[in-house]
């Protein structure tokens, strides 16, 4: 076998024990305590030949530094002291979030598994901030930076900001100028809750609708709002006749909570209503509707879809009767690995989609259950605030 001793360091001082630099090699092999290791494995890891590799191993177990793990594995016995890979930024859009919050968590838990360093600033929904946070990142000299901001009006700005420094960057749900792209297929998405909000006006109202409210974030631009032209298309589609009913459209301040419950509120005073449709560009928004219409004691005139599929939305789609009938899951727990994949890829130089779509699933009241059995473990002992987690 041709020896792989010439990738140790070619810059070696004449002071230098080889023997000591090949040991310290097998050492940092391992990337942590608790990985066990074939000796192909550290062969590879370390382009040292394998008789040399097997005899540091065995070395290193009589000296107590490595244990041996099975027939043909072995563990370190030290906690290795490792330079990260790589350095990344990522600004999420607000720590209020409870979206957000589940793509932070996974991030940090995907960048500590990847070994790299995760360097987190808030956005705060402030198109300002986001803008100085990434010249902050540009001051950091990060590798890499995963943006998420929805205003679509610095979005410019902020790509510009990366690409004059050379930094790569991934923009989450709001595509940028110059950025790889991950998040929904917001029109896809928007289809998948038309279709189905169709389907139950003409079972349950025979298509007898008077009219249909699309609540968006128009400060995000055309992109997240076509979560809602997908909806009315995929009405459509299976009502042809829903193109005859009046329509009502109302930004929701960034898909904020007591700004649509207020203007829910507002809608419901002008008019007497009856067989409403709704359309919600996340959540937050949908639920904030939901108790507009309960308040007034008109939930039985609503039938309402929403996006994202958060917990709140869950535990609402388990309330019987209740008119929450589905929305659209993302997994955002999710999001950590997909992004920190999608990231190393780009910085490797390998070849890379421009845009990474995540998976899309309607949770309705009749599967949430099964697809999020476990949601009585995560609410054990927390207090619900329904309809206040915001995306």
């Amino acid at each position: 076998m041709k020896s792989r001793v010439s990738a140790l360091p070619s810059t070696r001082r004449c002071y230098t024990i080889r023997a000591v630099a090949r040991a310290a090699a097998t050492l940092k092999a391992f990337s942590s305590s608790a990985e066990v290791l074939s000796l192909t494995t550290v062969v590879e890891r370390t382009q040292l030949d394998k008789g040399t590799v097997f005899r540091l191993l065995e070395t290193l177990v009589e000296a107590g530094l490595i244990i041996r793990a099975g027939k043909h594995g072995y563990q370190s016995a030290l906690q290795p002291i490792r330079t990260k890979r790589f350095r990344i930024g990522y600004a999420s859009q607000s720590n209020l979030l409870a979206f957000t919050g589940i793509v932070t968590d996974s991030l940090l838990s995907a960048a500590s598994r990847a070994d790299i360093e995760l360097v987190v600033l808030n956005n705060q929904f402030s198109p300002r901030i986001a803008l100085e946070n990434a010249k902050r990142f540009v001051e950091e000299k990060v590798d890499l930076v995963v943006d998420s901001q929805i205003n679509i009006n610095i979005a410019s700005q902020i790509g510009s900001t990366f690409l004059d420094a050379g930094i790569p960057f991934i923009a989450v749900d709001i595509p940028h100028p110059g950025s790889f792209y991950f998040g929904a297929d917001n029109y896809k998405a928007g289809r998948i809750a038309g279709r189905h909000l169709a389907r139950w006006a003409l079972k349950h109202w025979q298509g007898e609708v008077e009219q249909v409210i699309s609540l968006g974030v128009d400060a995000a631009g055309p992109l997240l709002n076509s979560r809602l032209t997908g909806m009315f298309d995929g009405l459509n589609e299976i009502w042809p006749e829903g193109r005859n009913v009046a329509t009502c459209h109302y930004d929701t301040k960034g898909g904020q909570f007591d700004a649509t419950l207020d203007t829910i509120r507002k809608h419901l005073r002008r008019r007497k209503v009856r067989r409403v449709l709704v359309g919600a560009v996340n959540d937050t928004t949908a639920l904030a509707a939901l108790q507009g219409f309960r308040e007034v004691g008109l939930e039985q005139e609503c039938a309402i879809v929403g996006q994202d599929a958060n917990v709140d939305a869950r535990q609402e789609m388990r309330r019987p009767s209740t008119r929450l009938l589905g929305s659209v899951a993302y997994f955002p727990e999710t999001y950590g690995a997909q992004i920190i994949k999608l990231a190393i890829e780009i910085l490797e130089k390998k070849p890379t989609p421009p845009a990474v779509f995540t998976q899309h699933e309607l949770v309705t009241p009749q599967n949430v259950d099964k697809i999020y059995p476990n949601d009585a473990w995560i609410l054990t002992g927390a207090k619900l605030t329904t309809g206040r987690s915001r995306r």
